[in-house]
């Protein structure tokens, strides 16, 4: 039997992401109305890495960018896992793959629309079955608990949230870490939930550099 080369796994999902980031199924072929602009597919990873960030769908600086988090969400979100940047964007470690890919329009109240409808069932289970070595998942946000969790997800974030250690524990290969949107517009949800501060942050700083550290 031929070995496939050391690097398939990665050269596998490079393909992927390929067509992921050419894919028009929001204004092709709408579930409800199609998106109002140009897609523009924002995903990052490579086979080997050991942590999967489940965010919703990225922003309007993100959309200019082009890549996720370059925002004060993502300042938070680094400064939750207790990560510096250049960690935060080494591909190799950490995987960024949002719920919605591209970024969704806004609201009438100025407000980011969800995640859009098409881009998970179309794709979320091949990125998954590409990333083989994930080992813990931060599940960002409604969106990615529910989708990751399924029936383990409670019906509100904050009843998901609030389960987190039973979710870490009855969790495995990969272990799931529901965490709030990162969003400074949660800055009042985290003042009335210390215990997210004082018990899981801990907690999840202390997974993603045991995570980081197997990965070297």
């Amino acid at each position: 039997m031929v070995k496939p080369p050391l690097n398939s796994g990665m050269m596998e999902l490079d393909a992927l992401f390929d067509e992921i980031r050419a894919c028009r199924i929001c204004v092709d072929q709408p579930i409800r109305a199609p998106l109002p602009h140009a897609p523009r597919p924002v995903i990052r990873g490579a086979a080997t890495a050991r942590i999967l960030i489940a965010g919703q769908a990225p922003g309007t600086r993100v959309h200019a960018s082009g890549k996720p988090f370059t925002d004060p969400s993502g300042d938070r979100l680094r400064d939750w896992m207790g990560v510096d940047e250049a960690t935060f964007y080494d591909e190799t470690r950490i995987a960024i793959v949002p719920m919605g890919f591209c970024f969704p329009g806004l609201d009438a109240k100025g407000g980011d629309l969800p995640p859009r409808r098409e881009c998970a069932p179309a794709w979320r289970d091949a990125v998954m079955a590409a990333l083989p070595a994930v080992e813990l998942i931060l599940a960002v946000g409604l969106s990615a608990m529910q989708w990751h969790l399924g029936s383990r997800a409670k019906s509100g974030m904050t009843a998901t949230v609030a389960d987190w250690r039973a979710i870490l524990a009855d969790t495995a290969a990969p272990s799931i870490l529901p965490l709030p949107h990162p969003s400074w517009r949660n800055s009042g949800w985290i003042k009335r939930n210390p215990w997210f501060e004082a018990d899981l942050l801990p907690v999840l700083q202390r997974r993603v550099a045991e995570h980081l550290r197997s990965a070297d």
